[in-house]
């Protein structure tokens, strides 16, 4: 199977998810070679280009699909379905379309000429940016930059100094900011250091940048919408639809421990495994835990997309309904990760070969929930909101006042 199979980009949501749904499993069957490789093949990648999921958050307005949150995550998880670096890949290079909406307007059609365009890149400020006249010379490390070795561009936080003291803005209530800049990939050097338990065809190495120089016009940041205001054009959007990538592979292990049950013959007990009322019940207690989850994810997403299509903000939502989606994205690793580890133990020891997919399974949902998403800095930053303290990690959580 190759891109070309289709004819054109896929031009709504419904295309999108189709086309996802029909790579899985080649997807899967890829998967030994995707994990080998420690980052994604050339051909995995055009796969990806031609399911569009790197162009579904561009806007109708620069010829994009624009699909909601919602239908960003439906399509996620079945990438996921098939493979989860495949699937984490995918979320994070459609970051481009949502990217549009922070950048200078006038330069838009200058970095992103195809939507289907990857950028990857850390949001958070490892770097330093000298500011000199027209932009500024950019130094730094950043870690976990999935993605990095196929994207077209690259966004990279860093803080602000002039004549090597910290600068802001005028007017910024800080006294040191930050800003995001996006470079060419060309002008980052990989550290292939990405050798870990799992995910590992996401090719999340370090990167590194020496004085590279970024015109003022290539930088932004998420306090300011530049574009057409919406429920895409804020900080949190960027977080939404990760959550796809443990929710797909917990899907994939419950239909294949359901799969096995039906095909396995106890021959001590003298019965088959689906006679089995063990195997009866923690099938049945984890697809209870999953659909917990994955509603819980779903139902906060659409009330929060539900105000903000209506022309609302985020302050128009309760704190309980504010504070709903990111507890609902730390849940669904964390449920994800637990009904993955329980199917495995399940399974005994059809789990344990390489050849299984259980084994790819646990170990993907192990290294996916150290993620922030999954880490306990967001029940420490959601408690303080619900409390009336600032949020350790407001921005990016949605939770700022």
């Amino acid at each position: 199977m190759s891109a070309a199979r289709w004819a054109g980009p896929p031009q709504d949501a419904a295309e999108v998810l189709r086309r996802a749904k029909e790579i899985a499993p080649v997807l899967r069957e890829r998967a030994p070679e995707i994990e080998a490789n420690r980052t994604l093949p050339a051909e995995v990648v055009e796969l990806l280009r031609g399911t569009g999921v790197f162009r579904m958050c561009f806007a109708r307005e620069w010829g994009g699909p624009e699909l909601t949150s919602v239908e960003q995550l439906e399509v996620v998880e079945a990438l996921a379905y098939g493979d989860a670096s495949a699937a984490w890949c995918g979320v994070i290079g459609a970051n481009s379309g949502l990217l549009a909406n922070f950048l200078y307007q006038s330069v838009v059609k200058d970095v992103y000429p195809s939507l289907d365009l990857v950028t990857a890149g850390v949001l958070a400020p490892a770097g330093r940016a000298e500011r000199v006249p027209g932009g500024f010379r950019l130094s730094g490390r950043w870690s976990f930059g999935s993605g990095i070795k196929h994207s077209d561009w690259v966004t990279s936080g860093a803080f602000l100094f002039q004549d090597g003291e910290p600068w802001a803005e005028p007017g910024s209530p800080h006294a040191h900011d930050s800003r995001q800049f996006l470079v060419p990939r060309s002008a980052v050097e990989v550290v292939d250091d990405w050798d870990t338990t799992g995910l590992c065809g996401t090719g999340s190495c370090d990167y590194t940048m020496t004085d590279v120089f970024v015109p003022d016009e290539h930088t932004f940041t998420f306090w300011e919408v530049r574009g057409t205001p919406g429920p895409l054009a804020q900080p949190d959007s960027f977080m939404r639809a990760l959550c796809g990538v443990p929710l797909g592979v917990a899907r994939a292990a419950l239909d294949h421990a359901r799969e096995v049950a039906t095909t396995r013959y106890d021959r001590m007990a003298g019965r088959s495994w689906a006679d089995s009322w063990r195997v009866q019940t923690e099938l049945a207690s984890c697809e209870a835990e999953f659909n917990a989850a994955r509603e819980g994810v779903y139902g906060a997403m659409r009330r929060q997309w539900a105000v903000l299509a209506a022309g609302g903000t985020l302050d128009d939502l309760t704190p309980t309904e504010r504070a709903a989606s990111p507890l609902a994205w730390l849940h669904a690793f964390r449920a994800s990760r637990t009904v993955v580890t329980r199917l495995y133990d399940l399974l005994q020891t059809w789990s344990i070969n390489r050849s299984s997919p259980m084994d790819r399974w646990l170990r993907d949902t192990a290294v996916m929930c150290q993620n922030l998403t999954a880490q306990d800095a967001v029940l420490e930053s959601v408690g303080a909101y619900l409390l009336g303290r600032p949020p350790l990690f407001r921005i990016s959580l949605g939770l700022d006042r």
